[in-house]
């Protein structure tokens, strides 16, 4: 489904509401596959202003309740999902069916899922930090065998630091003025 700006919309619901063009021209002017979208934005125009058409910054979140109450309406009323979410001051009535579809799916349980990733639990956390994975014996070798590798290399500067402190500072000193004086880019 194409994704239309907010000045797009109201540039089409001012055209309508001129009398030149009806639905049906108007979605054939513009290349729209439908004019069902077209009447919302007409609806949603007249009850909200040009402000319901805006796209939001961000997205609201609906409590469960809050979500039951409008499919209990809608079911209780036979409202369509335009009218229902028009009652409800929502400019957005797709949302209304992907809420009707999550609770046929689950239930009210299926009303609480949120969109996206699930955060991670602090007890998920805490277990990837703690635990490590179990190594094979080969992996504990070569991991022994970088820890020596480090511990000489630290011998070895340590040494020569002992034997020359100034030499080994100046030396030192050049190279870390040579790594921060490249250019950035």
């Amino acid at each position: 489904m194409a994704k239309y700006g907010g000045k797009f919309k109201v540039m089409l619901v001012r055209e309508y509401q001129e009398g030149k063009l009806g639905y049906n021209p108007l979605a054939e002017k513009y290349g729209m596959k439908s004019i069902a979208q077209l009447k919302r934005w007409v609806k949603v125009y007249e009850n909200f202003g040009a402000e319901g058409l805006m796209r939001k910054k961000h997205k609201e979140t609906y409590s469960v309740q809050f979500k039951h109450d409008v499919l209990s309406f809608m079911m209780r009323t036979g409202s369509s999902e335009t009218e229902t979410a028009l009652h409800f001051g929502l400019t957005n009535p797709p949302l209304i069916a992907s809420w009707k579809k999550a609770f046929h799916e689950g239930g009210v349980e299926g009303l609480n899922k949120l969109k996206g990733r699930p955060p991670m639990s602090d007890k998920e956390k805490n277990k990837k930090s703690t635990e490590p994975k179990e190594m094979t014996y080969e992996q504990k070798l070569e991991r022994e065998n970088e820890l020596l590798r480090l511990e000489v290399a630290y011998l070895k500067k340590l040494r020569a630091f002992q034997m020359d402190p100034e030499g080994y500072l100046e030396k030192h000193k050049q190279r870390y003025h040579s790594n921060s004086k490249k250019p950035s880019n």
